[in-house]
């Protein structure tokens, strides 16, 4: 049988490599960026949709894919999440129409896949609508709420039939060297796909295996002299010469620090990404999309250099043979845009094993890792949380206007 996937933002196709690997066919990719359309059709037979996807019909992805809306198994995709960005500003949908998340909604109703799978960043959760289209007014009165466009999607998505289970998952649990968290969301047109049991943990605690190390992942590359990389900023330089494996700013002598972070010195948080060198006994943090930037600098251990391309692939567990295409900028945000591609094959194989009739609720009841270093990200808690403070706010109103 052909589990018939359609693939939404696909970028360097790092989800769909792991859903691949889960035994799914990718029958069609929507992509506007022409560098990662491009990476696609050199590594692939897929047919690509170029374009902006508030351009593109449903009707023409499936006759791209060759498909009809009932023989597609399951949609896919990372909408671009700069308004839910915790580094940004965190617009939400007040601009509702260009959402794009709003767009992967859309795309969902009018294919009706068996499955979907939604990934977006961490402030996704706590993420406000702000403004919302007078066909949505009944949620009017939250939208100034923490938590309001994740309760406006997975209220819009049971409209369509769909039980949700959704968290925030560490990559790292799933065996990627790299403590990167993202959004999980899975729809099933049915009953609840548990979330996926995590194979690895820090400890190696309750029959997991370790964490996969960063040192495991890069060292036989440090013996290739041809690796690609955009050169340290001259600034950054002097100080990181002081610092070892694993250190950054904290360990300089304060003058130094003071110094070398400027007015940033003063600000608050813990700032830990500020001339930061990589530790080879831990997975990689999060990989950006350009790894020379002052306050998400990633340098390598014990080499005056960020981390390279081919590094770069490795972590994020692409094949050693995959090409990436465009100049170094383009395919550092290429692969720090994707979705590591064993955390896409974890929720991947977890779907499959709810196809086949091999997932249980006990799954979730008996794991003891935690699926991510923050508490209440998983649905049923922030849900509840959220009727909190729904409620709440009903309440303030109705005091206010008597």
């Amino acid at each position: 049988m052909s589990y018939n996937v359609v693939s939404l933002f696909s970028g360097a196709m790092g989800l769909d490599l792991g859903i691949e690997k889960a035994g799914f066919n990718i029958k069609v990719c929507v992509e506007k960026d022409k560098k990662a359309a491009q990476t696609i059709r050199t590594n692939t037979s897929i047919p690509v949709i170029e374009d902006d996807i508030t351009n593109v019909s449903s009707e023409k992805i499936l006759t791209t894919a060759g498909l009809e809306s009932g023989q597609v198994t399951m949609v896919i995709g990372g909408p671009p999440c700069q308004a839910f960005s915790t580094a940004g500003r965190q617009k939400g949908l007040s601009d509702f129409r260009g959402n794009l998340i709003i767009q992967y909604l859309r795309v969902v109703s009018e294919i009706r896949p068996r499955y979907f799978i939604l990934e977006n960043v961490r402030g996704l959760l706590s993420a406000k609508i702000n403004s919302i289209p007078a066909e949505y007014s009944e949620y009017a009165d939250i939208t100034a709420i923490k938590g309001s466009v994740i309760h406006f999607l997975i209220s819009e998505f049971k409209k369509l039939g769909y039980t949700l289970s959704y968290a925030l998952l560490n990559s790292a649990n799933y065996g990627v060297p790299e403590k990167r968290e993202r959004v999980i969301i899975i729809g099933h047109m049915g009953e609840r796909v548990p979330l996926p049991t995590p194979t690895h943990s820090e400890n190696g605690d309750f029959n997991t295996q370790k964490w996969i190390t960063l040192g495991e992942t890069i060292r036989d590359l440090e013996k290739n002299n041809n690796l690609q990389y955009i050169p340290l900023r001259p600034k950054s330089i002097p100080f990181l010469e002081l610092l070892k494996e694993g250190e950054n700013w904290r360990q300089l002598p304060p003058d130094k620090a003071k110094e070398a972070l400027g007015k940033a010195y003063y600000l608050g948080g813990g700032k830990t990404g500020f001339l930061r060198r990589l530790s080879y006994s831990e997975p990689s943090p999060t990989l950006v999309t350009s790894p020379t930037m002052p306050a998400t600098l990633l340098c390598h251990p014990n080499q005056l250099r960020p981390l390279s391309i081919e590094e770069y692939s490795r972590i994020q567990q692409f094949p050693d043979d995959w090409k990436f295409v465009g100049n170094l900028t383009s395919v550092y945000r290429q692969i720090g845009n994707a979705v590591p591609v064993g955390l896409g094959y974890a929720v991947g194989r977890q779907i499959m094993r709810h196809i086949q009739g091999l997932t249980s609720p006990k799954e979730e009841i008996t794991n003891k890792i935690p699926y991510s270093r923050y508490s209440q990200a998983i649905d049923n808690d922030l849900m509840r949380l959220f009727e909190t403070k729904a409620t709440y706010n009903n309440r303030n109103n109705k005091s206010k206007s008597h």
